[in-house]
């Protein structure tokens, strides 16, 4: 049996219906019953209605030790894509607790139950700094401690570390570092985070574009080979999985003119972005409301940075979806 931590996610929702299609027998764990109604609402949208009777539920969180015991029942591989993503400098502890302490309880029980192989979705954010000889991220390039990071990229470059551990003690792991994921549009109203707070930002009129880049990979792309990964005989790797690294003004035209929305037409210079967080900090301060952008997320915007898929595609032949088809597409499905 395959166990699914963060299947109620957009990650998590969309490998419970790949793995069901593909047969496997597929355990998920959830916090709150009310989440597992976005899992069944991506079941829905696909016309899978009927394979998401196959799931079997259990109640357990991966910072709740005791409750992982019955998860782990007759579990021979495990997906772990649950994670808390945040840019918030205010859940630094949050984001360390989750996506470390939680990682590590994940590949600790698998360890003590034999499972056979280990799935960690982590992300791009914990690949490392580039150099000044190199024109690509690989997953070769080292992670540079003096360098800033943002909370999130060192939880998750720390859950990495947990994985690498487990490997050492004799689990074997796979690590896929996803770049920005996109979802179907229409299912922007049900999963609030990532491609989806921009596909409803620009539905809304967002009148600002940067000119930074970032790699970005299609939901289905993303779980189809994360899976190829899980049934092949490749163990102890990590793998970046992109489809393309396109300009964010690029990805936002395209993200308009599929929604008939307005395009973003102001350039939000680094500066400008810069001033932005600086003056957030500030109001959420004294507003006591949540950050909109952080230091970390306003760097990102103008970062230039390229990331190499070519491990992946040379490992497995992969073919990724066109990122500018994927989104005309998906708001016809």
């Amino acid at each position: 049996m395959v166990l699914v931590t963060g299947g109620t996610g957009l990650v998590g929702a969309h490998l419970l219906l790949h793995l069901i299609e593909n047969g496997e027998n597929v355990r998920a764990i959830y916090r709150s019953e009310n989440n597992i109604q976005k899992t069944k609402s991506v079941f829905d949208f696909y016309k899978k209605t009927d394979l998401f009777e196959k799931i079997n539920w259990l109640e357990a969180d991966i910072l709740d030790v005791p409750s992982l015991e019955n998860a782990f029942i007759d579990i021979t591989h495990v997906y772990h894509c649950a994670a808390l993503i945040s840019f918030d400098p205010k859940e630094e502890e949050k984001l360390r607790k989750t996506n470390i302490e939680g990682t590590a309880n994940m590949v600790n029980f698998s360890i003590a139950k034999s499972v056979q192989k280990f799935c960690f979705i982590s992300s791009i954010a914990a690949l490392g700094d580039i150099a000044s000889h190199e024109t690509h991220i690989t997953e070769e390039t080292e992670w540079n401690p003096e360098k800033p990071h943002s909370d999130y990229a060192i939880s998750k470059y720390g859950a990495e570390m947990e994985v690498w551990r487990a490997q050492q003690e004799g689990l074997n792991v796979i690590i896929v570092n996803p770049g920005v994921i996109l979802g179907p549009i229409p299912m922007m109203d049900v999963f609030e985070q990532g491609s989806n707070e921009v596909y409803k930002k620009v539905s809304k009129g967002l009148s600002f574009y940067t000119l930074g880049n970032t790699g970005f990979i299609s939901i289905g792309d993303v779980v189809k080979t994360t899976f190829q990964l899980m049934k092949s005989e490749i163990k102890n790797e990590r793998f970046t999985l992109i489809a393309d690294n396109i300009v964010f003004r690029d990805i936002l035209n395209t993200i308009a003119d599929t929604l008939k929305a307005k395009r973003p037409h102001i350039h939000a210079k680094p500066f400008f972005m810069n001033f932005l967080w600086i003056s957030d900090a500030l109001f959420s301060t004294i507003f006591f409301r949540k950050r909109s952008i952080t230091k970390a997320t306003a760097k990102a915007s103008y970062s230039t940075n390229l990331y190499s898929n070519e491990k992946i595609k040379t490992a497995l032949g992969t073919v990724f979806s066109d990122i500018h088809q994927y989104i005309k597409d998906s708001s016809k499905l």
